[in-house]
């Protein structure tokens, strides 16, 4: 810490770990630190308090501990949200601290006389504006079924609380087969247009289930999932719920699913290799975060090309997270719905029990399929010990014989796909693989893809693995 003329330190999504130095405090001319969505832990140094001109400190969406000493709260602007930090950070209930951060006393007696009246008018206030900005629905036609006019018998969470269940039937003409972009085990999904013009994907999912126990429990995990953030997965605004209709609401990916591209000449070529192994990398992310970042952790149980989406910029995104657990919920482990054909992992067939390491198989296989431009099929039960890794690359994209950064990635993708194939579970990674793409490169042991055989890469991908288990 000795850059002491620095104003500015803003360090926030890079997944750091450990917890802030107490040497901060030689960052005399410091005046906004951000170290926001990290995994920092232990607690917040007192020092920070003593920097003289600092006046913001985000310190939100980390794991630090403890409670706020009393220097700390001197800082004006002081954002401290999703930690673990105690009840006694709040300061002192008979204390406010004005425009300039100086605490000032206020008579308790003041406070419980006007602090309801406030929040009393705060909540008239806000009620009246949502109504006035409710938006107007097109009232239904007598040929609409009964499905459609349900109104206040539909349960509906929904993004931004601004949308209905009637404004979803209006939008998908009570989900007219042209509006469908795609069908899959769990349901079938269209593609709708809001009042506001912005576009989302409504998945009507397929569940015949009546029992209120069940309807909770869905409201439950629903709920649950929509809280969950990460730029490689795609976000769940909503759901909405009833008796004999039931479908989730996502952001929309304009470019579909991976599955559709890769069997596309025109698109496959357009992925060149450079967005396939990012492709990989994304899915490694975001799997990484489900199983070691969420509490309880989620296994995904179908992950397969189908639910790889693509938007505008051919980035990749995780999609259909939990859904299995949220129309089975009380299976615990053991799962009804087996997943996509060609990407379970073989242990489903005499356990039926669903551990991380089935997510990280399908993950293997979805990643070889990226390489090779089409689903392994025989290559993943056998494999000629000669083939060379070369031959295996998708040939409708110009294979990387010049550049050494992107040949350096495929072989360390090659060596974590086949990693993740392993057939006993216990010996295949973790999804904290994701952690070798953002933190080391392998070593090219031959100057030529050609030379690389699959052997070779099977025996050389254990030892990246072992030290980024959950």
């Amino acid at each position: 810490m000795n850059c002491s003329k620095l104003h500015k330190l803003i360090l926030r999504n890079n997944r750091f770990s450990g917890s802030i130095p107490s040497t901060i405090v030689n960052l005399q001319e410091l005046g906004y630190l951000d170290l926001s969505h990290n995994f920092i832990s232990g607690k917040i140094p007192s020092q920070l308090g003593e920097i003289p001109r600092l006046y913001k400190v985000d310190l939100s969406m980390n794991n630090l501990t403890g409670t706020i000493s009393g220097p700390i709260r001197k800082v004006p602007d002081l954002i401290v949200s999703q930690n673990k930090l105690s009840s006694e950070n709040a300061p002192p209930p008979q204390e406010f601290k004005g425009n300039k951060g100086k605490p000032q006393k206020v008579p308790s007696r003041l406070v419980v006389i006007i602090l309801p009246i406030v929040l009393l008018l705060i909540l008239v206030c806000i009620f009246t504006f949502l109504c006035l900005r409710r938006p107007k629905v097109r009232k239904a036609k007598p040929t609409e079924t009964k499905k459609t006019r349900c109104g206040d018998e539909f349960s509906v969470w929904n993004y931004d609380g601004r949308i209905t269940f009637q404004e979803m039937i209006v939008a998908t003409e009570d989900f007219d087969i042209k509006y469908c972009i795609g069908t899959g085990g769990y349901g079938s999904v269209y593609r709708a247009q809001l009042p506001s013009g912005k576009k989302v994907a409504l998945k009507k999912l397929h569940h015949s289930e009546t029992e209120l126990a069940f309807l909770e429990s869905f409201q439950t995990e629903a709920h649950l999932l929509s809280q969950i953030r990460h730029r490689n997965i795609v976000k769940l605004y909503g759901f909405c719920l009833h008796k004999k209709c039931m479908f989730l609401i996502y952001k929309y990916m304009r470019r579909g699913s991976l599955f559709c591209i890769l069997r596309n000449d025109d698109e496959a070529i357009r992925l060149d290799w450079t967005k396939r192994v990012n492709i990989v990398k994304s899915m490694a992310h975001a799997l990484s975060y489900l199983h070691c970042d969420c509490i309880p952790s989620i296994v995904h149980r179908d992950i397969s090309s189908n639910n790889i989406l693509l938007n505008s910029k051919l980035e990749a995104f995780v999609a259909d997270f939990g859904v299995a657990r949220l129309l089975h919920s009380d299976s615990s482990n053991r799962t009804v719905v087996a997943g996509t054909h060609g990407y379970i992992a073989p242990e489903l067939a005499y356990t039926m029990v669903l551990t991380e390491k089935c997510d990280v198989y399908s993950f293997g296989v979805v990643a070889l399929e990226v390489l090779m431009g089409r689903h392994p099929g025989d290559l993943l039960s056998s494999v000629n010990p000669k083939i060379m890794l070369i031959d295996l690359l998708d040939q409708r994209v110009p294979s990387p014989i010049d550049d050494q950064t992107v040949i350096q990635d495929i072989i360390l993708v090659s060596k974590i796909v086949f990693a993740c194939l392993r057939s006993k579970p216990t010996s295949r990674p973790m999804q904290r693989v994701s952690q070798e793409f953002l933190v080391r490169k392998t070593a090219l042991e031959k100057p030529a893809l050609q030379e690389i055989s699959i052997s070779e890469l099977r025996n050389q991908g254990m030892y990246l693995i072992d030290q980024y288990d959950c």
